[in-house]
């Protein structure tokens, strides 16, 4: 299945990330199945799928992390072979920070400080005085959020081309959560910089992204801009008097609210749907389900 992601205006600056016939195979099992997508420079990307969908394994892939099959270009460079130099260029947020218990937040700046060249201390110290860190204080000492926070600051702190982010807030409260998008828009995110973003929370990143880019069994199952997104996709809240007429249009899912049918259409004629009952664009959370049992079908 091919798809493109970030193909709207914003993606003139040309594609940061371009993948042609992607594969992994581990073993016998199919991780991904000859994608093929592109997204482009200034772009936010919501790389969105359950557990074991394959969305992990695309982003090794783009971080060099893991052999793969087809083609696979980041900045220009293949990660399988230039990964040392497009590192320079990359940062990623794992899931998972892990930061030796005896470290020190003071000791952590520090480090990186020294090994990154583009590291911006004033960056990293302007997001830890936000927090309820000390310089002197150690991981061990910290909460699960607070070594979050610690890992965040560091490497949100470094100026890369392409931020790679996954579950970047696992283990953070909904403050704090709230926080990070912030500080990513306002103190980050500009037209030269592309981020690619996995979670599970999608009502929270919803608001700052630009495309989407569902993937199921090792397939993207939709790509597109939420500018198409919005133009594609209708909910109706369908009076009970029109359920039957909606419902022969084929609705991509139908559920019940209030005691109402709501039904999502995929390029259907507003106009016409407007006489069923009050339209909407369907929330990315609800569009995801939708797509999810499509798959499944």
């Amino acid at each position: 299945m091919t798809a493109a992601a970030g193909t709207g205006p914003a993606a003139c600056h040309g594609a940061v990330i371009t993948a042609t016939g992607l594969s992994k195979h581990y073993g016998k099992q199919a991780a991904l199945h000859d994608i093929s997508f592109s997204i482009g420079a200034g772009r936010i990307v919501g790389l969105i799928g359950p557990n074991g969908s394959g969305k992990t394994t695309t982003l090794k892939a783009i971080l060099g992390l893991t052999p793969f099959d087809g083609a696979l270009s980041v900045l220009g460079r293949d990660p399988r072979t230039e990964r040392e130099q497009l590192m320079h260029d990359v940062c990623f947020i794992a899931d998972v920070a892990i930061l030796p218990r005896w470290l020190k937040v003071k000791d952590a700046v520090d480090f990186v400080a020294g090994v990154h060249p583009r590291f911006d201390r004033a960056r990293a110290e302007r997001y830890i005085a936000n927090t309820k860190l000390t310089p002197h204080m150690k991981v061990g000492a910290m909460s699960k959020g607070m070594v979050v926070q610690l890992h965040l600051a560091l490497v949100m702190a470094i100026d890369a081309t392409l931020l790679v982010l996954d579950e970047p807030t696992l283990g953070l409260d909904i403050l704090y959560r709230k926080q990070f998008y912030q500080d990513l828009l306002e103190d980050y995110f500009d037209d030269n910089k592309t981020i690619v973003i996995t979670t599970h929370q999608i009502e929270e990143v919803e608001h700052i992204l630009t495309d989407l880019m569902f993937i199921e069994h090792g397939r993207i199952a939709l790509a597109a801009t939420m500018d198409e997104v919005e133009e594609r996709f209708t909910e109706v809240m369908v009076e009970p008097q029109f359920v039957a007429t909606a419902s022969a249009l084929a609705p991509i899912s139908q559920r019940t609210v209030f005691g109402k049918s709501v039904m999502l259409f995929d390029r259907a004629d507003r106009t016409q749907l407007a006489t069923f009952g009050e339209l909407r664009t369907p929330s990315v959370a609800d569009l995801f389900v939708a797509t999810m049992k499509g798959q499944a079908q």
